[in-house]
């Protein structure tokens, strides 16, 4: 019950600091004439949301049991409530940047996880542009940190507080903020994230602490300007398209594949993989 009242309290506190922001930010951009929202793109984010929160409402009760045989299993308990709140932060942050990194390096979850990038927009609304099909198995990625002794609800929570974050650095009116920056996920980082520049591609992957990125390689700075979108964007901006677009791509190309390495390699492979041409 608490657990629940918190993620409420933070959805009325979140939601009009969200609608001030943005309104705030389609002020300037009319004001400075940069044009950096549309009404197509702004409707498709938030109906991408709307399906996104629709999946994940349905699964929840499926992620919190998940969670919770783990927790009835766990190995420890920590009783200090600083240290408690302290290292789950740590380790959901850990586990968003792995399943962040696993999303851009496996084609079937970056066919879930393109909606989100497949944007050529990059303003606070594309905060909301949600990897729709991820609520299916990203509790997957907290089960080890149930199994260590934190309960589902307050992972749930603290992942909601690090997503409110993550809302913020959609935004183009931030620069470089050189001290933040090192330990942060800033603006800049995730203009670069969104980059379909060649040096961009794949890189700073955090959520909330950019030092995942930093301990992994995985770090670039924002060097030139940033060419928002996909390499390979969908073919029309259609409802349904627009979300399983990727997936018609790797149908299109497993059917045409003959050897069934290749066919699996089209599917559990890196996006952009082509077979050997002798």
């Amino acid at each position: 019950m608490e657990s629940s009242f918190r993620e409420t309290l933070l959805l009325a506190v979140s939601t009009p600091v969200y609608v001030f922001a943005i309104g705030m930010e389609i002020l300037l951009s009319n004001i400075h004439r940069r044009n950096l929202y549309s009404t197509k793109g702004t409707f498709q984010n938030f109906y991408i949301l709307l399906i996104n929160l629709l999946i994940d409402v349905a699964i929840r009760s499926v992620a919190v049991a998940a969670l919770l045989f783990f927790y009835n299993h766990r190995i420890g308990t920590i009783t200090n409530p600083v240290g408690y709140w302290l290292l789950l932060f740590l380790l959901q942050d850990l586990a968003f940047y792995t399943l962040h990194y696993l999303d851009h390096r496996i084609r079937l979850l970056w066919a879930v996880h393109v909606t989100h990038h497949s944007s050529e927009e990059f303003n606070l609304s594309v905060g909301f542009r949600s990897s729709v099909f991820e609520p299916l198995y990203r509790f997957i990625y907290f089960l080890p940190i149930a199994w260590l002794g934190f309960a589902p609800l307050d992972i749930f929570f603290v992942f909601s507080l690090t997503q409110l974050y993550g809302v913020f650095v959609h935004t183009q009116y931030t620069k470089r903020l050189p001290i933040i920056e090192w330990l942060l996920v800033t603006p800049s980082h995730h203009r670069v994230h969104h980059g379909q520049n060649d040096q961009y591609i794949d890189r700073n992957m955090g959520m909330f602490l950019i030092i995942w990125d930093r301990l992994f390689g995985t770090f670039t700075p924002e060097t030139e300007p940033v060419k928002f979108g996909i390499t390979k964007p969908p073919m029309h901006n259609g409802p349904v398209h627009i979300v399983t677009h990727e997936f018609e791509n790797i149908c299109s190309d497993v059917r045409q594949a003959k050897p069934l390495k290749d066919k699996l390699m089209y599917i559990f492979g890196p996006p952009g993989w082509k077979p050997d041409v002798d």
